[in-house]
């Protein structure tokens, strides 16, 4: 069974770390790629491209990112808060252009070999055996097979004072990625201890502190800090204190918005669900609750 991953603040594998760029590989399983990303104003992505095998998704955590997508090639320029996903074959590209400094997250699900390839580029080896290739003559996907969504955009749903804001589902991603903003209230109990059979679950908190259980360990994850737990290891989250936490929660295969989706119909009315009944609506996906 693989490790679950919490890695504070600038932790992670140092790909690159030049006055231009950093980039920091924050979780690399076949499943999911994740790398965090520092842009200075004036710093380009590569070319135009595709991927034919994966999905390639953004997130931009401060400053603005300007992004060339689909056939027309369409530049959009978005704010923290926004998201892009890429599915395969449509082509993109990005950069920062604009007069500040750009962080973001990027995701490619599954990975098809990134963190190696990245790996690959630091070392000066060969890299083409990566997925990523240069746009079809005939243009690739329409931009409307993506997602792109801008601060505070995307399907909104009500937990309770809770709420859940989706951007990332299998519809944008072919099924292969699933992002969500939540913002929980002070008190959310969080499910059940649980695992999953296939899904990665990861997090990455925004705003607040977010106490994460891995296991027997308890952990305070502040703004900034990532955690990943892979199929198998016991996990939860909660709220316990007395503001709310703002976080991102994703995880492939795509899929975990029809349980978002079945959660905020069985609380519309504003109630807040327990444990025990998060624990039996997810039960219905890809969730078993730990033995006690």
């Amino acid at each position: 069974m693989a490790q679950s991953i919490v890695l504070r603040p600038d932790e992670g594998e140092v790909i690159s770390d030049r006055a231009e760029r950093t980039v920091r590989i924050k979780a690399g399983f076949d499943a999911i790629a994740v790398t965090a990303t520092r842009y200075e104003p004036g710093e380009r992505g590569p070319d135009a491209h595709i991927h034919h095998g994966h999905t390639d998704a953004f997130y931009v955590l401060d400053g603005t990112l300007a992004f060339e997508l689909g056939p027309e090639r369409d530049t959009i320029r978005l704010l923290a808060g926004s998201f892009v996903a890429a599915p395969p074959d449509l082509v993109h590209t990005f950069r920062n252009d604009g007069p500040r400094r750009a962080h973001f997250l990027n995701f490619h699900a599954p990975s098809g070999g990134f963190a190696d390839y990245l790996r690959a580029m630091r070392a000066g080896e060969d890299g083409s055996w990566f997925d990523q290739l240069d746009p079809p003559d005939d243009g690739g996907r329409r931009l409307s097979d993506g997602a792109v969504f801008g601060p505070a955009e995307g399907e909104r749903i009500s937990v309770g004072r809770s709420s859940v804001l989706l951007k990332g589902t299998g519809d944008s991603s072919d099924g292969m990625f699933f992002l969500s903003e939540a913002t929980v209230e002070p008190g959310f109990p969080g499910p059940p201890p649980h695992v999953h059979r296939e899904l990665h679950d990861l997090f990455y908190v925004l705003e607040g502190t977010l106490i994460l259980h891995d296991g027997d360990e308890t952990v305070a994850a502040a703004a900034d800090t990532f955690a990943c737990f892979p199929p198998g290891r016991v996990h939860t989250f909660s709220n316990p204190g007395d503001e709310p936490v703002r976080f991102l929660n994703f995880n492939t295969p795509a899929g975990w918005e029809n349980y978002t989706r079945e959660l905020g119909a069985a609380f519309a009315g504003g109630g807040a669900p327990t444990v025990d009944e998060i624990g039996r609506i997810a039960s219905r996906y890809d969730f078993q609750a730990a033995p006690t």
